[in-house]
């Protein structure tokens, strides 16, 4: 063996012996902005540095569609309005990236027919009723965020031509309920995380409303895990609810649900509620005297 491969062993040998698996993992830098899919240009947010965009509506307004607006690790007090037009919008991580607003929603889409939403809070900090987010007739992804304190709900979904998808998203802390979804949307919803909501996890109402609502987890709400009201449809598989104040799940006889009510508990996890897993009733806001 010749010294130059001998020392190349030896250093090999030597981070494995140090880190037990042989390599050593760069930890990834929060401020640098990941590849965009599009091939377009990158506009960075950064408040505290003078080079770059101090707010991401003020990128945004540059960006063409195939731009990406990568938001840096702060908090920014900004209001984030798009509609007709795509959206790539990507923060650091919804631990590192908040945006809030005190006169309205801070994220607020309208008719936007594609792009994504990805790793920021959006935080309502006013006393008006408005939501964390927005989707009116919109059919981006919204992935990896986080809204919270809303005093509608956190999301709102809602007109017949929303095709939105959420997912791995985080909802919590709103005043109604976490997710809402009404008018017609017919939103895609999975694996999103609903938790400590003064109502409902996850509600949905109105005829011709029909979400997928897929492996979400509804816990410890205020009223129950999912509510289905007036008319709503829905398709429900595997998800949990479970640890609400009420029922994991709460309908109107109106309402139409694949599978069909008596398989629902066959596909879905209600237990572990205090009230029960299912209840159908024609008044399912009485306890908020609606």
């Amino acid at each position: 063996m010749d010294i130059d491969r001998q020392s190349g062993m030896l250093a090999l040998n030597s981070v494995h012996r140090g880190t037990g698996t042989g390599f050593t993992m760069k930890k990834p830098d929060l401020r640098d902005p990941p590849e965009n899919p599009k091939g377009g240009k990158t506009f960075i947010v950064d408040g505290t540095h003078p080079a770059d965009f101090s707010l991401p509506s003020a990128a945004l307004k540059e960006a063409g569609e195939d731009d990406l607006v990568f938001v840096r690790p702060g908090i920014y007090e900004d209001k984030i309005f798009i509609a007709d037009h795509p959206i790539q919008l990507t923060g650091a991580g919804r631990d590192d990236v908040e945006i809030f607003y005190r006169r309205g929603s801070p994220l607020n889409l309208q008719k936007v027919p594609e792009g994504q939403v990805r790793g920021i809070t959006f935080r309502y900090v006013g006393s008006d009723p408005y939501s964390a987010m927005n989707l009116l007739d919109t059919t981006c992804h919204v992935s990896a965020c986080r809204a919270r304190d809303g005093i509608q709900s956190g999301i709102l979904v809602y007109g017949p031509d929303s095709r939105a998808t959420l997912r791995d998203n985080e909802v919590c802390g709103n005043r109604e309920s976490g997710i809402f979804i009404f008018a017609g949307a017919r939103p895609y919803i999975r694996e999103n995380l609903c938790v400590g909501n003064h109502h409902f996890g996850i509600a949905v109402r109105d005829a011709e409303t029909r979400p997928d609502l897929i492996r979400n987890i509804c816990r410890n709400n205020m009223l129950s895990g999912i509510l289905l009201f007036y008319f709503a449809e829905a398709m429900l598989l595997e998800n949990q609810c479970r640890d609400n104040a009420q029922w994991g799940m709460v309908l109107t006889p109106d309402c139409k649900i694949t599978p069909p009510l008596d398989e629902l508990q066959h596909s879905n996890a209600l237990s572990e509620n205090p009230q029960g897993a299912l209840h159908e009733t024609h008044e399912p806001l009485r306890a908020i005297g609606r």
